[in-house]
């Protein structure tokens, strides 16, 4: 059997759902996550194994002993929880990457992906987001991001790593955690399914780049997927569509009629928003490894319904 795919954080809902797509592809998978995650495997090809991604002997003797071929670096401490502790959060998403990768250079594995973000970008972004565009984030989760896409490009000029990066823009998911102020399309869904109604905290006309759950876990086996021969980056921009909230309410109204929405813009989510991009020129990663979103906004709106319902109903 090929060497597995080590997956960190791989027991959160993105690390499930893309250990489940590459063992649906006959691909092995470690999935890697903290203690008392959940360890619920959907195929015989995944194992889960136990670690605190901060602990760097535990790290790296868990790479010694899987030889993974790929790791999935997916472990992260999500940007309102990095705010609230800039320490912890540099020693998740900054520290732990940096273990992970002189792991990787030390236990010769294969190639490293790393998921960043539109929130690399600073304010008052360039509409379209060119791919070469500067990083100046002025939230702290960016800068973790920033740093790892550094050390990534470090490693690989200087040590010969595979590293791949993708930069996601807003991302529409059922999983979208409660307390983040700019996922309130994905919260919108959620609200609507539990007959609940929903306040934006943004007007109508207020949008952003966007891609659906299911396109980001595509495109992460897509690039891991990729002949490295092919890419000319060692990080790539996606774009999906772009969506205001009033588009949300809309189609939200369209699937739940008693569903209210609300408008009551906050200045700093607002401020957060328009400074970044309705569309991110992604032209690169369609033409290095043939990336093309498969869900539009109808079509995200129609399977965002899907599982939200269905979610409520469990």
């Amino acid at each position: 059997m090929d060497a597995p795919v080590l997956i960190t954080g791989g027991n959160g809902n993105l690390g499930r759902l893309v250990a489940a797509r590459f063992a649906a592809a006959c691909k092995s998978v470690v999935r890697l996550d903290l203690p008392g995650s959940n360890a619920e495997t959907t195929s015989t090809l995944e194992t889960v194994v136990y670690a605190d991604v901060t602990n760097a002997a535990q790290l790296d003797a868990i790479i010694a002993e899987t030889r993974p071929g790929a790791i999935c670096h997916l472990a992260s401490l999500l940007s309102g929880s990095s705010e609230a502790d800039l320490a912890r959060a540099w020693e998740i998403n900054a520290g732990a990457s940096f273990s992970l990768l002189q792991a990787a250079i030390a236990h010769n594995v294969g190639q490293v992906f790393f998921p960043s973000t539109i929130a690399s970008y600073g304010p008052q972004t360039v509409d379209p987001l060119p791919e070469d565009a500067a990083q100046w984030p002025e939230n702290f989760y960016g800068v973790t991001k920033v740093a790892v896409e550094r050390m990534g490009h470090y490693f690989a000029a200087r040590h010969g790593l595979d590293f791949r990066c993708l930069r996601f823009p807003m991302v529409l998911s059922p999983f979208a955690p409660a307390g983040a102020a700019t996922a309130y399309p994905s919260l919108a869904f959620a609200a609507a399914a539990k007959r609940e109604n929903f306040r934006f905290p943004v007007a109508r006309d207020v949008g952003m780049s966007t891609l659906f759950l299911e396109d980001v876990i595509t495109s992460i086996v897509a690039i891991m997927d990729a002949d490295r021969a092919r890419l000319t980056r060692p990080a790539y921009n996606l774009d999906g569509f772009y969506v205001s909230a009033g588009d949300v309410a809309d189609e939200v109204v369209r699937r739940y009629p008693d569903f209210v929405p609300t408008f009551m813009p906050d200045p700093a989510v607002t401020a957060l928003i328009n400074g970044w991009p309705n569309v991110q020129d992604d032209t690169a990663a369609r033409n290095d490894w043939g990336w093309a979103p498969a869900f539009d906004f109808n079509r995200a709106a129609n399977r965002m319904h899907e599982l939200v319902s269905a979610s409520a109903t469990d």
